[in-house]
């Protein structure tokens, strides 16, 4: 829109020197020699070309200005409609619920709050060597939720912390409630750090999918 305000207004002031000519050549032919026939058919037809060139150097200068114009609002117009709506708040508390995670009988706690931001904690089995077999809850240490956009990261256990970007969408469940009527969809990345301070990271493709209602466990109380 700003290259189009300048064009519009590069155009103005030749608009003017072109209205300046036609006044010229009025006055030419008014102030000319009425006594003379033959010199006021010439002024005529210099007066008649004079107009002429100078309409169609107006057109020529203003039309590419109007229609640069038109096409960066149209342009611009398009481009508002195809942004995304924002998600609906109340859709966004229908995202909270029990997702699978990695193994069988672990899953993801989450919760959306006011303001897209999320609590939740991932419950997994431990797989060192001090904490093999056990339950571990891993609670979340940040997580948000912007649209349908989510991220989150767990607070370190054992060693061990979780790093989930991705979105939430609907699954091939068909009515609330149903198993994998959400969907965590993303990348996991799981970040070690050994005995020596040295954190290694995997990171993978997940889809977890939410727990059917009947299904879900009772949530964890944070200790």
């Amino acid at each position: 829109m700003a290259e189009a305000f300048f064009l519009t207004e590069m155009a103005q002031p030749m608009q003017q020197n072109r209205l300046h000519t036609l006044i010229r050549c009025s006055d030419n032919l008014v102030g000319g020699n009425r006594g003379s026939t033959m010199w006021a058919g010439r002024m005529g037809m210099k007066t008649i070309r004079c107009f002429l060139i100078s309409g169609a150097i107006l057109l020529a200068v203003c039309a590419p200005a109007t229609s640069y114009a038109q096409d960066t609002k149209s342009s611009g117009e398009k481009q508002d409609k195809a942004q995304p709506p924002a998600a609906d708040p109340k859709e966004q508390r229908a995202y909270s619920g029990m997702y699978s995670f990695l193994k069988d009988g672990e899953f993801v706690q989450l919760t959306v709050e006011e303001g897209g931001s999320i609590t939740g904690y991932v419950s997994r089995y431990g797989d060192g060597d001090s904490d093999k077999g056990a339950f571990l809850d891993q609670f979340f240490k940040t997580g948000k939720l912007d649209g349908n956009k989510l991220t989150f990261t767990t607070e370190v256990v054992h060693g061990v912390t979780f790093d989930f970007q991705g979105t939430v969408e609907r699954g091939e469940g068909k009515n609330p409630g149903d198993e994998a009527f959400y969907v965590l969809k993303g990348t996991l990345t799981e970040n070690v750090t050994d005995t020596n301070k040295k954190v290694s990271s995997r990171s993978k493709p997940v889809l977890l999918k939410m727990f059917p209602q009947e299904a879900t466990p009772a949530p964890a109380v944070r200790q």
